[in-house]
């Protein structure tokens, strides 16, 4: 079972390389002898998994390859369960039956044992200690959708100061800090990057407005902002107080 399961991270590692990866790299990245990467880059080979090159040179995948389904390990099985009872316990509605439909495709192909594994795990959930009905329940689902169509949003906030204000914003990313969710934007009223938590938005549209990419205004600009965690202010302001 390792071998097979390492044969399957070789092949999953060239996919994601795209370039020639020497048997130097795959064996430290395997943590195995150049020889037994030789030998299983033979098999691979050898059972038609398209791998090109040759030993001295390096190895690349063709384009195009797509894996066979894979079998999951034990720890993998039950970090799959435990994710989509997250996901239930603090998702939106459409997140969560995201998450309970890929884990019904997942077990319908596990043979039993693992079945047993997935049915039984006692990793759990600490149920939500907000009401569904609030905003963070209501405005999850159009801000995901809004970050990954890259729509502006218009929205009514209130700090918990009581302050309110009407901004337009480019949704980046989204945190969760439990009970709690952090949306990362720009902030066109601020001209700044901003964090908001979703179940202070009073009110939100998604607008016909969508934003590009712009140097100094994007997700990785906000995570590269000095410090070591750039969600680190927000969580110090929760719950004294929110963005201004």
């Amino acid at each position: 079972m390792r071998r097979a399961n390492r044969l399957f991270d070789i092949v999953e590692y060239l996919r994601r390389a795209k370039r020639v990866v020497t048997a130097q790299e795959l064996a430290r990245e395997m943590e195995v002898s150049v020889r037994t990467v030789y030998r299983d880059i033979a098999d691979l080979q050898a059972s038609r998994v398209p791998v090109e090159g040759e030993a001295g040179i390096g190895y690349m995948m063709r384009s195009g390859y797509e894996l066979p389904p894979l079998m999951f390990t034990e720890d993998e099985i039950e970090a799959l369960v435990f994710g989509a009872r997250m996901v239930r316990a603090w998702g939106d509605a459409a997140f969560t039956g995201a998450a309970d439909a890929a884990v019904a495709k997942i077990r319908a192909v596990l043979p039993d044992r693992l079945e047993r594994i997935a049915e039984t795990t006692r990793l759990t959930v600490a149920p939500r200690r907000t009401d569904p009905k609030d905003g963070y329940s209501r405005h999850l689902t159009p801000v995901r959708r809004a970050i990954r169509d890259r729509r502006i949003l218009a929205i009514d906030y209130e700090a918990l100061t009581g302050d309110r204000t009407h901004r337009k914003v480019r949704p980046l990313g989204l945190a969760f800090f439990g009970p709690f969710w952090m949306l990362a934007a720009w902030c066109e009223l601020r001209g700044d990057f901003r964090t908001f938590r979703i179940e202070r938005i009073r009110s939100l549209k998604v607008s016909e407005e969508t934003f590009r990419d712009e140097k100094g205004k994007t997700m990785e600009d906000f995570l590269a902002r000095p410090g070591e965690d750039c969600y680190a202010d927000a969580r110090e302001r929760m719950p004294a107080a929110a963005a201004k």
